[in-house]
C-alpha cells in the first residue's frame, strides 16, 4: 500500500447516478469509490500515480431531494468540434428551444464525507517520481485549497468543499456511528477502461458509518 490520505468533503448538494436509472437521474445513498477518485484527482492527478479508495465515512445523515429542471437533449458532436478546431466551416450552435426537456433528479443534500484513499505508483512513472514526492505535492496543493478543476459531488454544478483531515480529529464522528450494518445495495466501484469501459460493482455495506471499499483483485 502506498502513501495514505484523509480528505474531508462536503457540500449543499451531490448526485451519485446509478446507472440503472435511464430517464431520470437517482442518486445511489452515498458516494461512490469512483466519484471520490474524481475528487483526488481534481486536486493532483498524474500519470505515475493511480488513486485507491480505502474507506469512505458517511458523516451525515442520508437525506434526498427532488427537483425538475430544463436540459438540452443533445450535445455538440466531436467530429463537429474537431472540424471547426481545423478551420471548416461548421455549425456549432445548440438550440435551447428547440432541444430543451425536463428530467427529474432525485439528489442527496447536505452531504459531508471522509475518504481515505492511497495511491500506487504506475509504469508511467519516471525516475524522479517517488511515492513521497507525489505525497507532499498532494498534502501542499490540499492545505492550499489548489486544484486543477473544481471537484464536484457527482455533478459539475455541484461543487465539493475539500480540507485535509487531522489525525487528532480521528476517528470522526458520523451519524451512524452506533448503527448496525446496513445495506447499500450494488454499488458502482470503478470503470475498467482497459476493458472497453466495463463497470465493476460491489456490495455496499455501511457498517457504524463506514463503507469499507474491496481492491480491485477482490471484485
Amino acid at each position: 500500500m502506498g502513501y495514505g490520505i484523509k480528505l474531508l468533503v462536503w457540500g449543499d448538494l451531490a448526485c451519485f447516478s446509478r446507472p440503472e436509472m435511464k430517464a431520470e437521474r437517482v442518486s445511489y445513498d452515498a458516494m461512490t469509490p469512483s466519484a471520490a477518485v474524481g475528487i483526488l484527482s481534481a486536486l493532483h492527478r498524474k500519470p505515475a500515480i493511480k488513486w485507491r479508495i480505502d474507506r469512505i465515512h458517511v458523516l451525515k445523515e442520508i437525506k434526498f431531494t427532488n427537483i425538475r429542471r430544463n436540459e438540452v437533449e443533445n450535445k455538440i458532436p466531436v467530429e463537429k468540434a474537431s472540424s471547426a478546431a481545423k478551420g471548416l466551416a461548421v455549425d456549432l450552435h445548440q438550440y435551447a428551444t428547440a432541444e430543451r426537456q425536463q428530467r427529474a433528479t432525485l439528489m442527496l443534500h447536505d452531504v459531508k464525507y471522509l475518504i481515505e484513499a492511497h495511491f500506487e505508483m504506475t509504469d508511467k512513472a519516471g525516475e524522479s517520481d517517488t511515492p513521497a514526492k507525489h505525497y507532499n505535492i498532494f498534502l501542499r496543493r490540499a492545505r492550499s485549497g489548489s486544484c486543477f478543476h473544481t471537484p464536484c459531488f457527482g455533478l459539475r454544478e455541484f461543487p465539493a468543499n475539500f480540507r485535509l483531515f487531522n489525525e487528532e480529529e480521528y476517528p470522526p464522528l458520523s451519524y451512524y456511528r452506533d448503527k448496525e450494518e446496513i445495506d447499500l445495495g450494488y454499488m458502482l466501484h470503478s470503470i475498467d477502461y482497459s476493458h472497453d469501459m466495463r463497470p465493476r460493482f460491489f456490495r455496499a455495506k455501511m457498517c457504524g458509518g463506514v463503507i469499507d471499499v474491496p481492491e480491485v483483485s477482490a471484485l
